[in-house]
């Protein structure tokens, strides 16, 4: 058991080091969205009954956030080990492929959730969401956070260098995350582009986590739930796997 806790200790280690880039710089660029949709859109977007657009975005930015430093905190993490070579020293462990696992996922977790949090509440100085379901908003975070730690181990063993890892968080993790809902209802979408939306899995972590804020949603928050957990355990079982088969980290 020690192991994996120390993998997990050096992980959540190395971005707090560094906390200055890898948690206030997402939430000072957090708030700029906030403060240039809120400002611009607050008094032309209606989106719920009684809810200031302002009060709209806190939770999806919030969300945003989270999803895309967990992601970033495995896959970076993996891909700086091999550029710099040592990762060899991790495999000459005798730490499972599950150890692996649990440490990079859950430090993936812990940063998501601290930069979430860290935009929440500074968010909260512009608008104050009214919390109708607070631990659905804290399942969905938590579920969510997994989802993509386990995707950035997927990202991270894939890469060979930085360039690899960009491109993949350019060309899959940011539209997907742009275009799940954060900044807008999928209600006001022509329909061709409503039907497209619900085969976004984001569309469902974003969704999911601001009913526990408003609890209403777009589309019912157990639905939400079914696809955002089946999709953490399918993309969890992926990770695992290529763990186990040594995927690009072995020859």
């Amino acid at each position: 058991m020690t192991g994996w806790k120390m993998l997990f200790y050096k992980e959540v280690l190395r971005f707090w080091r560094v906390a200055a880039q890898t948690i206030t710089g997402p939430i000072l660029t957090a708030m700029l969205y906030l403060l240039v949709f809120g400002q611009a859109l607050e008094s032309h977007v209606k989106v719920y009954d009684n809810v200031s657009y302002t009060a709209f975005l806190v939770p999806g930015l919030a969300m945003m956030s989270l999803l895309q430093n967990a992601f970033a905190n495995s896959a970076s993490s993996l891909v700086a080990s091999k550029v710099m070579g040592n990762l060899v020293f991790l495999l000459l462990t005798p730490l499972s492929p599950w150890h692996w696992f649990v440490a990079y996922v859950g430090a993936a977790v812990v940063r998501g959730l601290v930069v979430g949090s860290g935009v929440l509440a500074v968010a909260l100085l512009f608008a104050v969401p009214p919390f109708a379901q607070p631990l659905w908003a804290l399942l969905f975070a938590v579920l969510g956070a997994a989802l993509m730690g386990s995707l950035g181990v997927v990202a991270g063993l894939w890469s060979e260098k930085f360039d690899h890892m960009a491109a993949f968080q350019n060309f899959a993790v940011m539209p997907m995350t742009f275009l799940s809902g954060v900044f807008y209802s999928i209600h006001s979408l022509p329909p061709f582009w409503q039907t497209v939306s619900h085969f976004n899995p984001f569309f469902y972590m974003i969704d999911g986590f601001r009913y526990g804020f408003f609890g209403t949603s777009d589309v019912s928050p157990w639905l939400s739930l079914a696809i955002v957990a089946g999709s953490t355990a399918a993309v969890g079982l992926w990770a695992l796997q290529l763990l186990r088969m040594g995927y690009k980290i072995r020859n």
